[in-house]
């Protein structure tokens, strides 16, 4: 049975439709995304968690901060269940305080990163 089968027969198929049917967020608009002209203008943002409690404070996540015009990473120990106004702050006086304040960021749409605060 090739692919083109497969794919044919799962078009007709109602209990294969019915379990292809997207149940998550609508998706964002997609724009074009510009070239930044000078380091810290665009930033990508996003958590890793699962991780293992470290040190003495317990840190359980990372926030990855990308320049998008040199590739530098930046790594933000922090908790899974810190606030938006906790990662603001955290974003503020680790990364904005030196790089200056980002004109594009670039996310998924957690809440911390669309709340109102």
């Amino acid at each position: 049975m090739s692919q083109k089968d497969v794919s044919e027969y799962c078009k007709t198929c109602d209990r294969c439709q019915k379990a292809n049917q997207s149940t998550g967020k609508r998706l964002g608009n997609m724009i074009k995304i510009q070239e930044p002209s000078r380091p810290w203008e665009t930033v990508h943002m996003d958590w890793v968690t699962g991780l293992p409690p470290g040190d003495d404070r317990s840190y359980n996540a990372c926030l990855v901060i990308v320049d998008r015009f040199s590739n530098t990473q930046i790594f933000l120990p922090c908790h899974k269940d810190d606030t938006a106004m906790e990662t603001a702050l955290l974003i503020w006086n680790r990364v904005v305080s030196w790089s200056g304040i980002f004109t594009n960021t670039i996310s998924d749409r957690d809440p911390k990163f669309t709340s109102a605060l």
